[in-house]
Parts: structure tokens; sequence; C-alpha cells
């Protein structure tokens, strides 16, 4: 769906993003540079519709040659829509000539995340003068090995049933207010073997999926 909003309003978001500053390294720097501001240009010009009919006019000969205008634009990719359950899928490999090449690097996360700096300033399912879209960490899956072979593992929180899910994903909003991690004792889970960890054990680890049930 193609809408036209305010060019002054159109590329704000719900918390200011400028003031993050975000690590090297985390999570909120994977995330401030996936939702960037980037100038298209170029090979990448936009075909704009609006530019091709005043330049062609409303009414085009059919038999001529109908000629595309193309015009410099401005692209950011921002949550509309803050999901009940948040999945974070860190792209753990990269090119090394021809082949693909494991990164093992440490992605920092933390138990609570706010994804309000990477949201649209009209988010559809936030409530009118929240600046915070808070999520708690639950569930981390983490790979060891190459990019030929390996073993996969899961870190999980068990803990009480959070019912403002149901009410996101039955009503659309939460009446939530919680702002701190939800409560509940982490486990380690390699195939059969499950056995209790630290939270400082879990953030040590190195993700590559991470799961976060909403909060606010």
């Amino acid at each position: 769906k193609v809408s036209t909003d305010d060019p002054e309003t159109a590329f704000c978001t719900l918390a200011n993003r400028e003031e993050l500053n975000p690590e090297e390294g985390s999570i909120h720097h994977c995330l401030y540079q996936f939702t960037r501001n980037e100038t298209l240009t170029e090979t990448n010009k936009l075909l704009c519709d609006v530019c091709t009919q005043r330049h062609c006019g409303p009414k085009n000969n059919i038999k001529s040659e109908k000629k595309y205008v193309y015009t410099n634009a401005k692209k950011q990719m921002l949550i509309s829509l803050a999901p009940p359950i948040l999945t974070l899928h860190l792209k753990r490999f990269q090119h090394a000539g021809f082949n693909l090449r494991k990164v093992n690097r440490h992605i920092k996360f933390p138990e609570v995340i706010d994804l309000a700096p990477f949201c649209t300033a009209k988010c559809k399912n936030v409530a009118d003068g929240n600046t915070k879209v808070l999520y708690s960490l639950y569930g981390v899956v983490e790979h060891s090995g190459t990019m030929r072979s390996g073993h996969y593992t899961a870190y999980v929180k068990m803990r009480a049933m959070n019912n403002h899910l149901s009410d996101l994903v039955l009503r659309g909003q939460s009446q939530a207010l919680e702002t701190e991690p939800v409560k509940g004792q982490w486990f380690h889970i390699s195939d059969t073997h499950v056995q209790p960890v630290s939270v400082s054990k879990v953030l040590s680890s190195q993700a590559y999926l991470l799961f976060y049930e909403r909060l606010l």
C-alpha cells in the first residue's frame, strides 16, 4: 500500500533515534544501521508515477512509447506495527571471495530493549503519548561450529504467563505498564540436556536468534 505522508513527519520516529549513540557490536547498533535513512540516486532512483504523468500528460498516445521519469528519493525502513513477539535474526555469515564464512563476533543484547527509536511516529498499536515500546528477553538460539557443520542450543526463560500478549493479539493493544524484565529462571537446553544458568551466561552467548515478548 502506497501512502503519501507529510515530508516533515514521514521519517520521524516514536523516540529520538539521534540520542541513541549505539555502541558498535550491539543489537542497538544493528537495528540503527538496518533502519537508517538512505538516499536513492543514480541507478537507484525511484520510478515516480506523479513525475511521469506530469511529464507525459494524463492521456498518453497509446502508440507512443511512454517515457518513465525516475527521481532521487529517500528510503527508510521503520516498524509500523509493534509485534507481540519480537524475533531478531542475526546474519552470522559473510562473503569471503566465492565462499561464505561464519561470523563468530559477540553481539551485545539486553534483557529489556526499547524499539521506540526504530518505530514510525504513527506506530499503529502504541497508545498516544507513549514514547517507549519495551520488550523482555525470553529466548536465545546459539550456534556453535562452522558454516558446514555445527550444533544448535537454546536458552529459555521459565516464567509466568504474560496475559498482556493475548490482549495484543486479540485486541491489538495492551494495557501493560511493566518496564522491568519478566521474572523467571533461565535454562540452557542442548539436545536432551537441560540445566539452569545465570542471566549473565545468557547475555554472554553468541546469539543467532533472539526472542522478546512485549512489556509496554
